[in-house]
């Protein structure tokens, strides 16, 4: 099995070791069978009996799929929204901003510590998608609410699944493809992005204005780059679910492929917001 993603190669091999973990000689014949000596029937190391008296294979790691991955992605999605929608309700508007940042920091050590450390824990990704539905709605209300910007969450909902369903068009067509290179460089500029975003935000914070977030030609163009890289950034997801579904990593994954997809998601939302409030603010 080999595939461009060493970290998915490792899972992949350690997938068939789990797999086929458990067989061996199970008889004083000799004969090839499952399970482990000193179980079962006396003289048989077999801890899985049949009814008929044969022995049976033990209990095999079920794979992934792309229904797997299809279902916990709408899962996490509708937590999500739910989330954002009850605290867009829940919370008053004066404490908007302050649930705003808190959420993000949360979100994004969350994310880090998903990500990084490879973790395919249901429990700690759905705490991630009610974190990042709490921020999604804090966001939102502010851009509404308290900046005036009508109809806007509507528009940034449309136009982020539109270019979702339009990466994986081009991306089921073979347009795009991810290639070791391709990887390399989003890989590469998603880091970048990130570490110019966490200066600027360092920046303001002293009162330093670089003009990244502001609405003028620097912030119409820093916005679209970070749209584009974060549509291109399903590339890379539906690559990693396609080659996770062909290596045959355990189903428990396809919750860190439908977590990779949320994050895009949330991301893609944010910056296509920012930029329609530009948009709206030149009217």
């Amino acid at each position: 099995m080999k595939t461009s993603n060493p970290v998915l190669s490792r899972l992949g091999q350690a997938a068939e070791r789990e797999r086929t973990a458990g067989y061996g000689p199970y008889g004083p014949t000799g004969q090839a069978g499952y399970g482990q000596p000193g179980y079962g029937a006396p003289g048989y190391g077999q801890p899985y009996p049949t009814a008929q008296g044969y022995p049976a294979a033990p209990p095999a790691v079920q794979p992934m799929t792309i229904d797997d991955v299809v279902v916990k992605t709408v899962t996490l999605l509708g937590i999500t929204g739910i989330s954002a929608i009850a605290a867009w309700n829940l919370i008053p508007l004066d404490l908007t901003v302050g649930a705003w940042i808190g959420a993000a920091m949360v979100g994004l050590v969350l994310g880090m510590v998903i990500s990084f450390m490879r973790i395919a824990n249901p429990a700690l990704v759905l705490t991630y998608a009610v974190v990042e539905g709490v921020f999604v709605g804090m966001v939102s209300k502010a851009y509404q609410d308290i900046f005036g910007f009508e109809g806007i969450v509507l528009q940034a909902v449309v136009a982020t699944f539109g270019v979702f369903f339009l990466m994986a068009a081009l991306y089921r067509a073979r347009v795009i493809r991810a290639s070791a290179k391709f990887q390399r460089i989003m890989i590469a500029t998603i880091g970048g992005l990130f570490m110019v975003m966490l200066i600027n935000f360092v920046l303001a914070l002293f009162g330093i204005n670089t003009g990244l977030r502001d609405n003028g030609p620097l912030g119409y163009i820093f916005s679209l780059v970070c749209i584009v890289v974060a549509a291109l950034s399903f590339i890379l997801n539906f690559n990693e679910i396609e080659e996770g579904v062909r290596l045959g990593l355990p189903r428990k994954y396809s919750w860190t492929a439908a977590f990779g997809i949320l994050v895009g998601l949330v991301w893609l939302y944010i910056e296509i917001l920012r930029l329609l409030s530009y948009l709206q603010g030149d009217d």
